[in-house]
């Protein structure tokens, strides 16, 4: 039985579409660029900075830039664009009344993923909280899981086979990998037909109900 669940935030406990979408497409327009929200999908999940490089290819000192101007209507509008998947907070709630160490583990600014746990009143369930930080360190996802373990005090082999990483893209599989923990992968997200398997999760399930009756069993 896993003793400590760590979530990825965007495509995992909330559906974050149309704000992220929409401040992609916010900062696009700064450099001329147009583009439809429903062609930025695969924004939602890996850095920022790396995905404005590879999907429009910009340099490091432009993709900074476009951050910055996505930053400035997220922080206020985008952030709100959101909502929790149904069957969620059920599924927090009992994994807390189970007794089990509940983690938070996105690549989000941790400043941000905070507010958006208690705008959704979700901050209870967690016993720690890690993001990335807004000066652009601990984007990559194996250091925010190395955190998040590091605040649980999870340090031996023996203590990570009690661990799982719970995600919606390969980003958060390659993480739990290099950690050495278990990867469950949730296709309800946004994550590509064969991306969590090819990027080594341990089992993956199509639904949150799913997802509930897997962390049941396991």
């Amino acid at each position: 039985m896993y003793q400590y669940i760590l979530f990825d935030l965007d495509g995992t406990l909330t559906d974050p579409k149309e704000g992220i979408t929409k401040c992609v497409q916010y900062a696009l327009h700064s450099f001329g660029i147009e583009a439809d929200p429903d062609d930025l999908v695969d924004f939602i999940g890996p850095p920022l900075a790396e995905s404005f490089q590879k999907y429009y290819h910009m340099n490091n000192e432009d993709s900074l830039k476009a951050v910055i101007k996505y930053r400035e209507r997220f922080s206020n509008i985008g952030i709100f664009e959101n909502g929790v998947y149904p069957g969620i907070e059920e599924l927090l709630a009992e994994l807390k009344m189970s007794g089990r160490q509940v983690a938070l583990a996105t690549s989000k600014p941790e400043v941000f993923a905070k507010r958006i746990l208690k705008t959704y009143n979700l901050s209870s369930y967690f016993d720690v909280i890690v993001g990335s930080e807004m000066n652009g360190k601990r984007t990559d996802k194996a250091e925010v899981i190395e955190e998040a373990l590091r605040q649980l005090g999870i340090a031996g082999s023996e203590e990570k086979r009690k661990v799982l990483m719970v995600g919606d893209r390969l980003h958060d599989m390659v993480g739990a990998v290099k950690n050495q923990i278990d990867g469950l992968g949730v296709y309800y997200g946004y994550a590509h037909e064969g991306e969590l398997e090819e990027a080594g999760a341990s089992a993956t399930v199509r639904t949150v109900s799913e997802l509930r009756d897997f962390l049941k069993n396991h």
